[in-house]
C-alpha cells in the first residue's frame, strides 16, 4: 500500500484529551494486539453460539453502539505511539464491523497515514460474516491491503445449523457470494470455522469443503465452548455445564485428528491450517504462534466502541476492564500491573495434573476461558477440552519423526540424540 506524506505524531493534536506518552517497558520492541469492536456487540446476524451478542445488556451498551471519530483517532494515535516495532497490526472485529460503513474505514486509513511513524508498516485485518461485502467494499479492501477473516462453518447443511439472520433465515448462500467476491478481487482471506456440536462429527466434510470450495489462504478452527452461565458470568466457574451447541471434548480431538491425517498425507506445505502450523512450531522449538497454547497470554486485548479496554476478547466482563483510553493511555493499560497479573495467571494457576502432563509444553492449559472442570484429584482449573487435546497431541507427536525428515531436522529441541 502506498502511503501519503506522514505527519509526525506530535505535530498535530488528536481530537480529544491530551494524554502523555505511555511508560513503555524496556526492550527492543514494545508490542501488543487490540481487537477493536467499533460497532460494539451489534451484528446483522443472530448466530446461536455467539458469545458476544449478550454483551449489549451485560455492558449496558446502547442499542446502536458506534465508535465516534474522536475516539477512533485517539485509538489510532495511542496504538501507534505504544508500538516501537517496525509493524503495527490493527484488527477490526465485532459484532459485525462492516456495520460501521465504508466511510468509517476510509477515515481509518487517513488517520493511520497521519500518525504512522517513519519506516513503520501499518497492517489491517477485518473479521466479518461477509453479508455486507460488495464491489465497493472489495475495491477498498484490495486497494488498502486488508486481510479478511470470513466466518464460515462448512457446507450449507452445517453452516446454516447455527449461523442465521435476525429473522432466522439461512446465510450460507450470502456467505458464498462473499467468497466469490473475495476471489474475484484477489483479496487474501482466511476462513474462520467455529467447531460446534454438529460439524465436529463431520471433520473431513468440513475440511474438504473449505479447502476445495472456499479456498482461503488460512484455515482456522475455533472450538465452541460456552458454559451455560456465559451470558452473566465471567469464564472460570467451576463445574459449569456447557450449552447444547458446544463441541464435546472427545469430538474436538476426533475432529482435529481426522483432518490432521488427511492434511499430513496430501496437503502438508500446501494448505495452511493454523492449529497444525502452531503445534509443529512448538514441537520443533520455535514457540507458540497462538495465545491459547502459549505459556502466558495477555498480549491480545479487546477495545470497546466507547474506549473501554479489556484483558481479552473472551474476558469482556466488568471485572476484567483495564480502564478507558480517554483517561489512560492505551499503552499504559496494556502493560499495567492488572494486565500482567492476568497474563501470568494462565500458567501460575495451572493444576498439578496439568503441570505433570507430558503435553504441557504444547498446551499450557489452553485458553483460560475454558478451564472450568476439576482434575481427577478434585483440583479446579482443568480445561474442558483436555481429553480432546490429548487425543490430538498424541497423534501430532507420533508424526514427529516424519515431520523431522520433511523439515530436514536432525535433532529435536532439547534432545540429546538425533531425531529417530
Amino acid at each position: 500500500m502506498r502511503q501519503q506524506a506522514v505527519i509526525p505524531i506530535h505535530s498535530a493534536a488528536a481530537e480529544g484529551p491530551s494524554l502523555k506518552l505511555p511508560s513503555l517497558p524496556k526492550g527492543d520492541f514494545y508490542r501488543f494486539h487490540a481487537m477493536v469492536k467499533p460497532s460494539g456487540s451489534q451484528c446483522n446476524l443472530d448466530c446461536a453460539y455467539c458469545f458476544y451478542l449478550h454483551k449489549e445488556d451485560l455492558l449496558r451498551q446502547p442499542k446502536k453502539s458506534r465508535m465516534s471519530e474522536a475516539l477512533l483517532e485517539q485509538h489510532i494515535r495511542q496504538y501507534i505511539e505504544a508500538h516501537s516495532g517496525p509493524e503495527v497490526v490493527f484488527s477490526w472485529q465485532g459484532g459485525e464491523p462492516t456495520l460501521m460503513g465504508l466511510d468509517f474505514f476510509v477515515r481509518v486509513i487517513e488517520l493511520q497515514t497521519r500518525y504512522r511513524k517513519p519506516g513503520q508498516a501499518i497492517e489491517n485485518d477485518l473479521q466479518t460474516n461477509g453479508i455486507l461485502l460488495d464491489d465497493a467494499w472489495c475495491n477498498f479492501l484490495k486497494q488498502n491491503n486488508f486481510l479478511v477473516g470470513l466466518s464460515i462453518d462448512g457446507p450449507a447443511v452445517l453452516h446454516d445449523e447455527y449461523r442465521y439472520s435476525k429473522g432466522g433465515t439461512p446465510t450460507f448462500e450470502r456467505v458464498m457470494a462473499a467468497v466469490a467476491l473475495l476471489h474475484q478481487y484477489q483479496i487474501p482471506f482466511g476462513a474462520l470455522c467455529v467447531v460446534n456440536r454438529k460439524n465436529a462429527k463431520r471433520p473431513t466434510d468440513v475440511y474438504r469443503f473449505l479447502r476445495d470450495q472456499v479456498r482461503p489462504r488460512i484455515i482456522q478452527f475455533i472450538p465452541c465452548v460456552e458454559p451455560l452461565d456465559f451470558r452473566t458470568a465471567a469464564p472460570g466457574s467451576a463445574e459449569s455445564s456447557v450449552t447444547d451447541w458446544s463441541v464435546a471434548a472427545q469430538d474436538w480431538g476426533y475432529f482435529l485428528g481426522r483432518i490432521w491425517d488427511e492434511w499430513l498425507r496430501r496437503d502438508y506445505g500446501k494448505v495452511f491450517v493454523d492449529q497444525f502450523e502452531n503445534v509443529i512450531s512448538q514441537m520443533f522449538g520455535h514457540g507458540a504462534q497462538k495465545c491459547v497454547s502459549s505459556q502466558i497470554c495477555g498480549k491480545a486485548l479487546a477495545l470497546e466502541h466507547n474506549g473501554d479496554l479489556y484483558s481479552c476478547d473472551h474476558f469482556v466482563y466488568p471485572e476484567y476492564k483495564l480502564g478507558n483510553i480517554l483517561q489512560t493511555h492505551e499503552g499504559d493499560l496494556a502493560f499495567s500491573e492488572q494486565q500482567k497479573k492476568f497474563a501470568y495467571a494462565k500458567s501460575d494457576t495451572l493444576p498439578q495434573y496439568c503441570r505433570s502432563c507430558s503435553y504441557l509444553d504444547l498446551c499450557w492449559g489452553e485458553c483460560p476461558k475454558s478451564r472450568f472442570l476439576r482434575t481427577p484429584d478434585g483440583e479446579a482449573g482443568l480445561n474442558y477440552l483436555c481429553t480432546g487435546l490429548k487425543q490430538f497431541y498424541a497423534k501430532a507427536t507420533s508424526a514427529r519423526a516424519e515431520l523431522a525428515r520433511r523439515l530436514g531436522v536432525n535433532r529435536f529441541p532439547g534432545a540429546a540424540g538425533p531425531a529417530p
